[in-house]
């Protein structure tokens, strides 16, 4: 397959744009220039007819051809609405037009405003322009340089979650059937190191380590950041439940502040938050970010500063500590100890409950925004169920790929449960549809969804659709059942903190501290907390605050320091 392409478009400046480009990316992509939109149109098209592949478009803010630039943009992204588009605008009038553009920014029309290059080592611009490059590459079903083989002869749905689960931790992969002429050298390797050449699939191979025989997702997951024998007996600082973005933000701060920290995750590091395509109102981040990249950044933040990450480890049982001792965490088959404990579970997304779509889960129903079934569904009709934020993002990321995309939600509208910003990038996008009052019955196929039946909830009137895809995305449920009854909650399981623990378990009349729970030592941040605002920012904000508290528990009380205190 030949290299992708960046296409660079301008009237004036077009060979400014191809020298600058040529020397930072000309061995990697194939570099076209444009003088116009149309121009730059019909070479976008050829390539798409090719079979080829464009990354990105790069374009002046003013072309001879058009009378505003929203209409070149929307051209390109019909034409290839996977690749990202960047305008850079003259620097005689970048801040002239810059008014006008930015605009468009919030509603998702384009990618990025940047400066045009003013000369060489602009690390500004092309630090924007390689983040897009690489966000681009999440997209491709195949990728160029892949972190994990996944061999397997059947693209079942265990294959497509172990895929889900790699990407959601950012490693890169691409699945390979056994018998592919272009693994001829290294399957006899990879039999000899699985020590039989009649494997269970699928197997899973990375250059770091080795093969594994997956029979779930967990194998998977334990094989990334495995136990060692060291740990065995330890007591650590602070045990984190649940790797979201208020556990990372919890392991970040207690960790750079010298506290040994373990943290217990049973799916992919990032939690919900993961699965985001692009988040664009996380402080710091103009352009937005994937919530895979942020967790990834997150995640080597907190390994630097020496957090310990356990992943595969979904805790089925707590003994809180008495008298000193430690709190218990258990496991499937094994436990981790710990003097604090913060809760940081999340939600799970609720179960349709339709018995023929259950039955389709991994072939083509999926819970949650499954970012590589995404890639899945070119050409297709797909349908999101749910309003909130989560359902937004997954509905704009699939658009890239499917035919059409169609949100279903109960309420008469989006607002309220949408952010603003999400709701006018939706409104933008020719491919989505909104079905308001509306909910999703029934469904099914041969062995992969095929349709769906909806009905209008206030005229219970049935209407059958063609649809390849489901995700589903339904709201929140607190991952809190192996909780002990000692720890208070509210009627719906969220864990109370704070002011809202009922005043029959305050001590002497005084409430725990804002994100401590009825038990000492034990914590709670983020979505699994009653009253959370279910917000990555907010989530993230907790997970540091409780850090304060977790130094304020384990530090020795003022009778604690008198008996150690050396004699003079």
């Amino acid at each position: 397959m030949a290299d992708p392409a960046i296409i660079l478009v301008s009237e004036h400046y077009a060979d400014t744009l191809l020298e600058v480009f040529y020397r930072r990316y000309g061995h990697d992509y194939v570099l076209r220039s444009a003088r116009s939109c149309t121009e730059a149109e019909k070479i976008a098209q050829e390539i798409k007819d090719s079979g080829e592949a464009v990354a990105l478009f790069v374009s002046d803010s003013r072309l001879p051809d058009v009378q505003h630039m929203f209409e070149a943009v929307h051209r390109f992204r019909l034409v290839l609405p996977t690749a990202r588009r960047v305008i850079a605008a003259h620097w005689d009038y970048f801040l002239h037009d810059a008014e006008e553009l930015r605009a468009g920014l919030a509603r998702g029309k384009y990618d990025a405003y940047l400066l045009m290059p003013r000369g060489n080592r602009d690390e500004e611009f092309h630090n924007a322009i390689t983040e897009l490059l690489s966000d681009w590459t999440a997209t491709v079903p195949q990728p160029e340089v892949v972190s994990a083989k996944v061999i397997s002869p059947a693209h079942d749905g265990l294959t497509m979650a172990i895929r889900d689960f790699l990407d959601r931790m950012g490693m890169q992969n691409s699945v390979y059937d056994p018998h592919d002429p272009h693994l001829a050298e290294f399957m006899p390797r990879l039999y000899e190191e699985l020590g039989t050449d009649q494997p269970r699939y699928p197997v899973v191979w990375s250059p770091a380590r080795g093969a594994i025989q997956a029979s779930s997702v967990r194998d998977v997951a334990r094989s990334i950041y495995p136990r060692t024998y060291d740990e065995d007996d330890e007591v650590v600082d602070l045990a984190v439940v649940g790797a979201g973005p208020a556990g990372l933000a919890a392991a970040v701060y207690a960790a750079s502040e010298g506290l040994t920290v373990r943290v217990l995750e049973a799916e992919a590091v990032g939690g919900q938050a993961g699965t985001s395509s692009m988040i664009r109102n996380y402080l710091g981040f103009p352009r937005g970010i994937s919530g895979m990249r942020l967790a990834l950044r997150a995640r080597n933040q907190a390994i630097r500063f020496g957090t310990r990450f356990l992943t595969g480890w979904e805790v089925t049982g707590f003994e809180p500590g008495r008298d000193g001792a430690p709190h218990v965490l258990r496991c499937e088959d094994d436990e981790v100890r710990a003097r604090s404990v913060l809760l940081a579970t999340g939600v799970a997304y609720r179960k349709l409950g339709v018995p023929t779509l259950e039955d389709l889960v991994g072939n083509g129903v999926n819970y949650g925004a499954a970012m590589t079934a995404g890639r899945e569904m070119e050409g297709y009709d797909v349908v999101v169920v749910g309003g909130g934020n989560s359902a937004g993002q997954a509905a704009l990321h699939l658009c890239r790929f499917a035919a059409s995309v169609t949100i279903v939600v109960r309420r008469p509208g989006l607002e309220e449960t949408m952010s603003d910003y999400l709701i006018k990038e939706i409104g933008y996008q020719e491919r989505i549809d909104v079905m308001p009052c509306t909910r999703v019955v029934d469904g099914g196929g041969e062995g992969v969804l095929e349709w769906l039946t909806l009905e209008d909830t206030n005229t219970r009137e049935c209407t059958r659709k063609d649809a390849r895809g489901l995700f589903l995305l339904l709201g929140a449920e607190p991952r809190c059942d192996w909780l002990p009854p000692e720890l208070a909650r509210d009627k719906n399981s969220f864990v109370l903190t704070g002011r809202d623990v009922p005043r029959d378990q305050w001590v002497d009349g005084i409430p725990p501290a804002n994100l401590a729970t009825t038990v000492p030592g034990v914590f709670a941040a983020g979505d699994i907390r009653s009253g959370s605002m279910k917000r990555v920012a907010a989530a993230s904000g907790e997970g540091a605050s409780v850090v304060p508290l977790v130094h304020s528990f384990l530090a020795p009380t003022p009778e604690d320091e008198e008996a150690v205190a050396p004699v003079g």
